[in-house]
């Protein structure tokens, strides 16, 4: 059977929701914000810096998006 795209993609594209979002790595934080909001409109995005602490109690309404000192996405946020 032919795919379109990796499992991954489908998986976003109808399937399971989406809990990573690898496809915003190097955006600036107000792009990968708007991303996540349309994949997750009730999602608590919050940006912080990628060498910031942060708790590590696990939230399935909040998506941390990890930036460097440029404001682009350094690591693929996730759900947690």
């Amino acid at each position: 059977m032919a795919t379109s795209g990796p499992p991954s993609a489908a998986a976003g594209a109808g399937g399971a929701p989406k809990d990573s979002w690898p496809d915003v790595v190097g955006m600036s934080s107000e792009e990968a914000k708007k991303k996540i909001k349309e994949d997750k409109p009730g999602a608590d995005v919050q940006v912080v810096p990628a060498d910031a602490f942060v708790t590590m109690d696990y939230n399935t309404g909040r998506v941390r998006v990890f930036v460097d000192s440029n404001d682009k996405v350094a690591r693929a946020p996730r759900i947690g």
